[in-house]
């Protein structure tokens, strides 16, 4: 069921932002906090752009292999988002 529904929610006619808050939310269990979503964004963009290994800052309370910043490319890992990743037909 998981990735059919991030399936359809990286093709449903709603915002990133909602899109991205009902993927943490109800496909992770235990369901990812709301400070994510802004971050999530933030990676997915960068990794759109080309810019897989930027590191993104987390927020409080949030951490990755100990550190305060993770890899757009892990982030995307991490919490399933490769629905909303362009990929280039070439």
């Amino acid at each position: 069921m998981g990735n059919n529904l991030s399936h359809d929610l990286s093709t449903m006619d709603m915002s990133l932002e909602q899109s991205i808050t009902i993927q943490l939310r109800s496909n992770h269990y235990p369901p990812v906090p709301y400070s994510m979503v802004p971050i999530c964004i933030e990676a997915i963009n960068a990794y759109n752009d080309g810019d897989y290994s930027k590191r993104i800052d987390l927020p409080e309370g949030v951490s990755w292999r100990g550190e305060e910043s993770a890899p757009a490319n892990a982030i995307i890992e991490q919490h399933h988002l490769e629905n909303w990743i362009e990929y280039d037909e070439d």
